[in-house]
């Protein structure tokens, strides 16, 4: 990975201006956030910039005002939560360029923090204007990006700035950076991917890139269906997108070209219908699935048969639940492969990054979240990772 600069980097920054890029898109009810986890990710990094004296002003954005402003959408709804978990009182600042910034920099101390409204509501964000970067850029004296989830986005916060001030990883991006190389930019092998989830269609890319990186790759959850049905299984009246035989098989071939085994359930648990604990749920042989049935988790010897691979990897990249894990008992095959996971790395013999919504909540659900070397909450960012697809805040931090 091309080296970027992080805040060890960083001389006497006492009264320096750092316009941190964070991501405080936070999920609200009733006037208060319903998880702060974002906040707690780049609280390092605001709290090291201010003991360190820099005036701290934080750039984010907050839903999709497509470059209009909603006062609905005005990052003020966010501030009260910020503050509680850095414990400081932060100075809101309505515009992120001009006079006001400028004034409200004037009043603002070492050490202080400022939060500056919604970038999203001028549209030269979104369109990474040059000029509009060039102008917060013109009240700042160097550029911090700790905002990961938002860096698959050529945005002028995200990507823009870095051109205009010298450019540094927050805490929490170097962090993700870090796990993201030793996952599948430099490796230890044997390496071991789990792809599952509802749809091919939705994991084309990433399944083409990591057949030529990984020397396992386990396919979960509905897209084992497809795969299943390309190789001549009758899946029943399981999920299961039939016009993708041909990029299934193809899939297949590369994998098999590039040495990599390409492991799909033998034993499902089956269902007539899809409900919790259902009268008619089995376990059955991939071949003796019944035309009425549908397949709701990987069998307990294909699971029992997938730990012993991981037991033979020492790195490990999940993206996606084995089966249909919000519904008990669909979730027992992602939950003991995810806690054989867990285990073996804090054994010390797996270095396990995961990432992606479904991955987090199925992680939750095994209550080993906290147990692998790295989960990333970055949806879009970690799945274009996984794609293989250069992210545009990340090559700006590297240029």
């Amino acid at each position: 990975m091309s080296s970027f600069k992080t805040l060890d980097d960083l001389g006497d920054i006492t009264g320096k201006i750092a316009l941190v890029r964070v991501d405080l898109n936070l999920p609200m009810k009733d006037g208060s956030a319903t998880d702060v986890s974002r906040v707690e990710a780049v609280k390092p990094t605001i709290l090291e910039l201010a003991e360190k004296g820099a005036k701290v002003l934080l750039l984010a954005h907050y839903g999709r005002p497509k470059g209009q402003r909603f006062s609905t959408m005005s990052t003020s709804f966010v501030q009260g939560d910020v503050e509680k978990v850095l414990d400081k009182e932060i100075m809101f600042i309505p515009e992120v360029m001009g006079p006001v910034v400028e004034q409200s920099i004037g009043i603002l101390g070492n050490g202080d923090i400022g939060l500056l409204d919604n970038v999203r509501f001028w549209p030269g964000e979104e369109a990474n204007d040059p000029e509009f970067a060039r102008g917060m850029a013109a009240h700042g004296d160097f550029y911090v990006n700790d905002a990961f989830s938002a860096a698959h986005r050529a945005h002028a916060t995200t990507e823009g700035l870095a051109h205009h001030l010298p450019a540094y990883a927050g805490r929490a991006m170097e962090a993700e950076l870090k796990a993201l190389d030793a996952a599948l930019g430099n490796p230890e092998a044997p390496v071991a991917a789990v792809v599952g989830g509802a749809k091919v269609s939705t994991k084309l890319d990433v399944l083409t890139n990591l057949v030529g990186k990984v020397q396992h790759l386990i396919i979960g959850g509905g897209m084992a269906n497809t795969f299943l049905a390309a190789k001549g299984v009758d899946v029943g009246k399981s999920l299961c997108e039939h016009e993708l035989t041909d990029t299934a098989n193809r899939i297949i071939d590369e994998a098999a070209h590039a040495g990599c085994t390409v492991h799909l359930p033998y034993d499902v648990v089956v269902a007539k219908e899809f409900a919790a604990n259902p009268a008619s749920l089995r376990t059955c042989n991939v071949h003796e699935v019944a035309d009425d049935e549908m397949i709701l988790d990987v069998g307990p010897l294909a699971t029992e048969a997938l730990a012993d691979v991981l037991k033979t990897c020492r790195t490990l990249v999940w993206n996606g639940p084995m089966g249909a894990f919000e519904t008990e008992p669909f979730d027992t095959a992602t939950v003991a492969l995810a806690r054989t996971a867990a285990a073996l790395t804090q054994d010390g013999s797996l270095i396990s990054v995961a990432g992606g919504g479904d991955t987090v909540a199925a992680l939750a659900h095994a209550g080993v979240k906290d147990d692998f070397t790295f989960v990333s909450t970055a949806g879009g960012a970690f799945l274009e990772w996984m794609e293989g697809k250069p992210l545009p805040g990340v090559a700006a931090l590297t240029a």
